[in-house]
């Protein structure tokens, strides 16, 4: 079976295969699909930004799709920047200004109150207009400075308590076992099984 992933972000794809890697799929990168545009995040919550993605995967090339989103949500915030993430302080931005606007608004408060979750939605739909989405969440604080040269987004400033480090610290095998984007892709791993057993 192929798998589009529908993703332009290299680490992200990267990371989504390391964790299906085990499974009977070979995956193809939809920046390799000629011709693709993919939709405009308009969505207020994960899924239906992440439904939107795989189902616009899936219609253009005809073949299964999947497609993730994901964020940070700050309680001290108010639980922002939440769906809002990847768009925090606008499209230039770089994670490390994301980042450090966090920090910044982060600043005097003590860590009893710095408690955040990254949550993540996976979607994969196919040809026929099916879909099926999974959740994943991991509980942490904020660090109060960036920490780590590993992962993406914010990584540098997401602390695990029970790994006593920030995401971007983590060897790679541990993150892809205990992060939120792990969580939604190991409840995944049955429905593509299902497919690929469908298939043979």
């Amino acid at each position: 079976m192929q798998l589009v992933v529908a993703t332009a972000n290299k680490a992200k794809f990267r990371e989504i295969i390391d964790i299906l890697s085990d499974l009977r799929i070979s995956f193809l990168p939809i920046g390799l699909v000629r011709a693709y545009v993919p939709p405009t995040e308009v969505g207020l919550t994960y899924a239906e930004n992440a439904a939107a993605k795989a189902q616009s995967a899936a219609r253009f090339t005809g073949m299964w799709s999947l497609a993730d989103d994901s964020g940070l949500e700050v309680e001290a915030l108010g639980d922002q920047p939440g769906p809002l993430s990847s768009r925090f302080l606008g499209q230039a931005a770089t994670d490390r200004d994301r980042n450090e606007r966090l920090l910044e608004l982060l600043r005097g408060i003590p860590v009893t109150r710095r408690t955040a979750r990254f949550r993540c939605v996976v979607a994969v739909a196919g040809p026929g207009r099916e879909l099926f989405l999974a959740h994943g969440c991991c509980v942490g604080l904020i660090s109060e400075a960036l920490d780590g040269i590993g992962g993406f987004g914010y990584d540098p400033i997401f602390v695990v308590p029970e790994q006593g480090a920030t995401m971007a610290s983590l060897p790679p095998e541990v993150k892809n076992r205990i992060s939120h984007r792990a969580r939604a892709l190991e409840k995944t791993k049955r429905f593509l099984n299902g497919i690929v057993t469908s298939q043979t």
